[in-house]
């Protein structure tokens, strides 16, 4: 009887092992087989374009970081002058708090979430600008060298944040425009790629300037 045990768990065992061997054949022979259509549906050119657009996007976060990490330092040096318009420091300030406090993924970037993103930046840029006109009025304040510093490294970011805002709008367009090609467009909202949203020009961008004579 004890013979017969060890015989059917013989036989047990080889039959799983043929079992698991078959599974393994079969799952390679899947995969061997979806290649050509993962290839000719351009699965790997989407996965690409798509980390290509979430390394842009943090190019993107990184210097609009860089900006609210200046601003502390640029209310101290202003609020030093006592008579100073203190509610054009509090803009900045609450602009700077919301700017911040909006963050946003890069597997999120729909219309919606990139719009409010850039609407709370460009509310900050509003205030910043508000306070560089107001700065005029004070010619000991313009001629402080903390105060200049801060300026030309404001001044440098706002380049670098309209750079990198044009190479993401660049490698997004790139994928977006992948993605509704034939044959990809069959393909990609099956495996989850879709499309992603623009920075816009900016309202200021838009008004054209009023002239008084």
């Amino acid at each position: 009887m004890h013979d017969f045990c060890k015989i059917d768990l013989l036989i047990l065992r080889n039959t799983k092992h043929r079992t698991m061997k078959r599974r393994n054949i079969l799952i390679l022979l899947i995969i061997i087989l979806s290649t050509p259509m993962f290839t000719g549906c351009g699965y790997n050119k989407m996965v690409t374009l798509d980390e290509q657009v979430a390394q842009q996007w943090a190019q993107v976060e990184n210097v609009y970081q860089r900006r609210a990490d200046l601003i502390p330092n640029l209310v101290n040096t202003v609020k030093g002058y006592a008579d100073f318009e203190q509610s054009t420091l509090t803009q900045v300030i609450e602009a700077r708090a919301k700017a911040t406090s909006v963050q946003v993924n890069a597997d999120q970037l729909n219309s919606e979430t990139l719009q409010q993103f850039q609407a709370a930046q460009d509310q900050l840029s509003s205030a910043l600008s508000r306070l560089m006109v107001v700065v005029e009025r004070y010619p000991d304040l313009k001629a402080n060298q903390n105060f200049l510093e801060l300026q030309a490294q404001l001044e440098g970011t706002e380049n670098r944040i309209a750079v990198e805002r044009r190479k993401f709008n660049e490698v997004t367009m790139q994928y977006n425009t992948f993605i509704r090609r034939f044959p990809q467009l069959l393909f990609a909202r099956l495996f989850g790629f879709e499309k992603k949203a623009y920075f816009q020009a900016e309202k200021s961008a838009k008004e054209v300037p009023e002239v008084t004579f």
